[in-house]
């Protein structure tokens, strides 16, 4: 009980308890104001509806076919274009969700900021926590298949070869990936000029990748034979699922966009269109390659190399120059995958740097660039030593988990802020709602069963060291808690 004889201000400044704590929730008025505002510096707002499409496209297409299609095909057999179908309507249906609260709260921090306006700050910390597993291992991953390519462009120009051990990492043949790291500098390099100069980069990189696979199928439906089909499913249903939940890892990215709210010209009716068309054209082009692929090669054949495309131009025509030029292709795709993920790992970390959840360095912007320098520069550091040491599959996995986990969390999002705040104007609003995020949610969480218990280690082990961090360090230096900082 309160002591009645105390001070109005005593009795009314005891801090909240535990679980209190826990739940807070940020406004989202307060979200939307703070937006852009760094340590020392600002966001600068220059991305209009074709650089966030880009953005998107540019984080997404390339890595599952270019890279992933190779580990998925065994799984799946010829239906592995069902598998993308599956996959590919996982991400629709949180694709519709993100849409909504993008243009609703148009910030940083993307799911990560959705979570705190919604279901509190513990919630939005795991959110967060699961955005870093997705998009910094995801930048890892992408570079291991990019060194790929680059062998293979050596190979048909000037005959030789980056030697295996320092062209894979441990447990792959290799000491340590070389070609993972630079790639990842190289997109570093780039962020640290501004989001402007990024953005113009990556629009030149995504038109050569587009450019890139409609060569392919127009190459590669010379090869097609309708016998490599004839077995379709020969993995069952498991196989289809197990591939689904490997290449959902492929379409990680459509939700870039939201990561650029905060230097968006006009985020509220950018974003929710620069997310749907994004997917819309991914989604296309990944049936449409695999359906090719498969068609030119049986698919059990698919497991000895990353740089699987390349090698069927090679088979289909019987010269080495095709293959060579789409390896050349490649590598300047898979590198606008590095470039625009890893803008988005930054500027999520710099929206929890902002809320206090995160050090302060990840929210410092320098004034010339309006970049987070620092944000950049340790998290390439970090991406590129974990590209050069692990596996490809066994990051593609982890990622696709903390994807998954964090669309779940914002199909959920979507529904309670339509039913907390039902008077925000919204630019877009999700048809058909609760039903169709109760599909994605549905479809996140089957997904994720499909995952190998090894994942859902690896999982367990990251969040629990999450959770230990928050206590640790956020909980007690949130914003939330100290407001007149």
């Amino acid at each position: 009980m309160l002591d009645q004889g105390a001070p109005p201000q005593q009795r009314t400044s005891r801090s909240p308890g535990v679980g209190a704590r826990l739940v807070r929730r940020k406004p989202v008025e307060r979200l939307v104001a703070e937006g852009g505002q760094g340590e020392g510096g600002s966001l600068r707002r220059s991305l209009g509806l074709w650089q966030l499409t880009m953005i998107s496209i540019g984080a997404t297409l390339g890595t599952g076919i270019f890279v992933v299609l190779g580990e998925a095909v065994p799984k799946a057999g010829p239906a592995v274009t069902l598998s993308f179908v599956i996959a590919g309507l996982t991400a629709l249906f949180s694709a519709l969700s993100y849409a909504e609260l993008a243009g609703t709260i148009p910030v940083a921090g993307s799911s990560y900021s959705y979570a705190y306006a919604t279901m509190g700050e513990l919630v939005a910390w795991v959110c967060g926590w699961c955005l870093i597993l997705e998009y910094g291992v995801s930048v890892a991953a992408v570079a291991v298949g990019w060194g790929e390519y680059l062998n293979e462009l050596l190979d048909g120009t000037i005959g030789v070869t980056i030697p295996d051990a320092l062209s894979a990492p441990p447990g792959d043949g290799g000491i340590f990936n070389l070609p993972a790291l630079i790639v990842v500098l190289l997109a570093m390099a780039f962020l640290l000029g501004g989001a402007k100069d990024s953005a113009r980069a990556n629009t030149v990189m995504v038109v050569v990748k587009i450019a890139a696979l409609v060569l392919f199928c127009a190459i590669g439906v010379q090869g097609f034979r309708s016998g490599n089909y004839e077995n379709f499913m020969p993995l069952g249903m498991a196989g289809v699922s197990a591939a689904g939940a490997t290449l959902f890892f492929s379409y990680i990215g459509f939700d870039a966009a939201s990561t650029a709210g905060e230097e968006a010209k006009n985020a509220q009716r950018d974003l929710p269109r620069a997310i749907m068309l994004s997917l819309v054209i991914v989604t296309a082009l990944y049936v449409l390659v695999a359906a090719v692929a498969v068609g030119a090669k049986p698919w059990e054949r698919f497991g000895d190399s990353e740089a699987a495309l390349a090698q069927i131009m090679r088979e289909v025509t019987g010269q080495t120059f095709w293959g060579t030029l789409l390896a050349a292709c490649a590598v300047i795709a898979i590198a606008s995958v590095v470039l625009t993920v890893l803008y988005g790992q930054t500027r999520i970390l710099f929206a929890m740097s902002r809320d206090g959840l995160v050090p302060k360095v990840f929210s410092r912007v320098h004034p010339k660039t309006g970049a987070p320098r620092a944000n950049t520069v340790i998290v390439s550091l970090f991406c590129g030593v974990l590209a050069a040491a692990i596996p490809l599959g066994q990051l593609a996995d982890a990622t696709s988990i903390g994807t998954l986990f964090a669309f779940a969390l914002v199909n959920i999002a979507v529904v309670l802020l339509r039913r907390t705040r039902p008077d925000m104007p919204r630019t877009f609003r999700v048809p058909l709602s609760p039903v169709l995020p109760a599909l994605g949610l549905g479809f996140c969480l089957w997904m994720m069963g499909s995952l190998s218990a090894v994942t859902w280690v690896v999982f367990g082990v990251w969040m629990a060291a999450g959770l230990v961090f928050y206590f640790v360090y956020g909980y007690r230096r949130s914003r939330l808690a100290t407001p007149e900082s």
